[in-house]
């Protein structure tokens, strides 16, 4: 995973986590990579901090921090905006979902999205895990693939 500190053509700056940064560039040609202030897909990598390993303590430190406009500089990365939340609680209601709805096929996801892209077996909702070579073999061949939300305390 790797993420990115982003601008949106009206300078609001956030994070996101990309598989890749194939899958970066990719969602972001698609317009699917927006601002969350003000819903623009006119979004560029803005300079972001590297993270170094220090000799001594053998801890990372952490980059520097971004804010936008919105957002003062003395807030905690971890505490979010009431709109942060409601997106937040809106992604886990989604997944939720799907995971209620659908099967689980695991690691068979490309596989089993092929089959029924192609009408070797039954049509239903599924999901499951894909590398990102495999999502981008499936979305070339037309399957219709979408990554579940990850949110950050679910990264562990």
């Amino acid at each position: 995973m790797i993420r990115y500190a982003l601008r949106c053509e009206c300078g609001h700056t956030f994070e996101s986590w990309f598989q890749s940064s194939g899958a970066y560039e990719s969602q972001r040609k698609r317009h699917l990579v927006t601002c969350p202030a003000c819903d623009s897909a006119k979004v560029e990598k803005a300079i972001m901090a590297p993270r170094l390993a220090s000799k001594s303590t053998k801890t990372v430190s952490a980059p520097a921090p971004t804010t936008s406009p919105d957002v003062p500089a003395s807030a905690s990365p971890l505490m979010m905006t009431p709109e942060a939340q409601e997106i937040a609680t809106k992604l886990r209601e989604l997944r939720e979902h799907v995971e209620k709805n659908a099967e689980n096929v695991g690691r068979r996801f490309p596989n089993e999205a092929r089959k029924i892209h192609y009408g070797d077996s039954e049509q239903r909702a599924i999901y499951g895990q894909a590398t990102a070579e495999e999502t981008r073999s499936l979305i070339e061949e037309g399957v219709e693939v979408m990554p579940l939300p990850l949110l950050p305390d679910e990264r562990n």
